[in-house]
């Protein structure tokens, strides 16, 4: 056990060689933070992070001062990887870093590790905390697979289309969502998804955190009943079962005319196909027959 030990602490005091390096941080309890995470910061020549006051006050309650700091966005993406691309040229370490929890997840930064890979450099990952992984695990629904959705668009149509989308998936859904949105968001899921299993989890890791578990509807009623709940949220829903995946004729020609009053032909068969499990033209075919009956 004594020498695993030492063999570990050798290896996060391994020198840095010329690379990007996407460093996780803890998503609330400082105490998440990774010894490798720590030696990497100690070492590097510039740190990337969304926002530099966020990051300098981490690195601070961590002893890391000194590192040079700076912005990183998707509104100054172009002029930064030409920027770590001429710094990696000349043998220097660069981190990535977001605002909390593993880079690149609904967090700038794909675009630059491509851009570093295709332009020849190494990237390595120094792992950590994750809200993804982390509300998933307390959630109490399946692990064995799972989508990661990220973000749903802030207008509703949009959000309830994309909703549609994902509808027929049978591993398990995760959103990001901001409390702002979470009840709204809450009631296309029950419209679109029907009343599936979920949680909602906030304040990973932190003093307060809560994660209230319960079919979709109920967290409706939750929700609209405690309106007052701050942070950012994860929310899991269960995958579709294979049970609900098929609907009867009946239902399947109720739910296209409803859906042909207001969309065109295309986007009502997608969104249909996609909630009903069936194939694309299968629904085609009902909605030209709707069609031909109208005329």
């Amino acid at each position: 056990m004594e020498m695993r030990r030492q063999s570990a602490a050798m290896r996060t005091n391994t020198p840095l060689t010329c690379g990007l390096y996407l460093i996780s941080t803890p998503i609330g309890n400082l105490g998440d933070i990774s010894e490798r995470a720590l030696a990497t910061f100690n070492q590097l020549d510039l740190l990337l992070c969304e926002d530099t006051r966020v990051t300098r006050k981490l690195l601070s309650a961590y002893g890391c001062g000194g590192i040079p700091l700076e912005t990183y966005t998707e509104h100054n993406a172009v002029e930064m990887h030409a920027r770590v691309l001429d710094a990696l040229s000349k043998g220097k370490r660069i981190g990535l870093v977001s605002d909390s929890g593993t880079p690149l997840l609904s967090d700038p930064g794909e675009r630059l590790v491509q851009a570093v890979l295709q332009a020849g450099f190494n990237v390595s990952a120094i792992p950590g905390a994750s809200a993804v992984l982390t509300a998933l695990c307390l959630s109490g629904l399946s692990t064995r697979r799972f989508f990661f959705a990220g973000f749903l668009p802030n207008k509703k149509g949009a959000r309830r289309d994309e909703l549609a989308q994902l509808c027929a998936i049978p591993g398990t859904l995760i959103f990001y969502e901001s409390h702002h949105r979470l009840h709204d968001t809450l009631i296309d899921m029950v419209d679109i998804l029907g009343s599936r299993n979920a949680a909602v989890a906030r304040e990973l890791t932190k003093m307060f955190e809560e994660v209230i578990r319960a079919p979709l509807a109920d967290l409706v009623d939750y929700y609209h009943e405690h309106t007052d709940v701050k942070g950012e949220c994860v929310i899991v829903v269960a995958g579709a079962s294979t049970e609900g995946l098929s609907m009867d004729n009946i239902a399947l020609l109720t739910l296209l005319k409803t859906e042909l009053e207001t969309r065109s032909v295309r986007d009502a068969v997608a969104l249909v196909a996609a909630q009903s499990g069936r194939q694309k033209k299968d629904v085609y075919a009902l909605a030209l027959q709707l069609s031909k009956e109208d005329k």
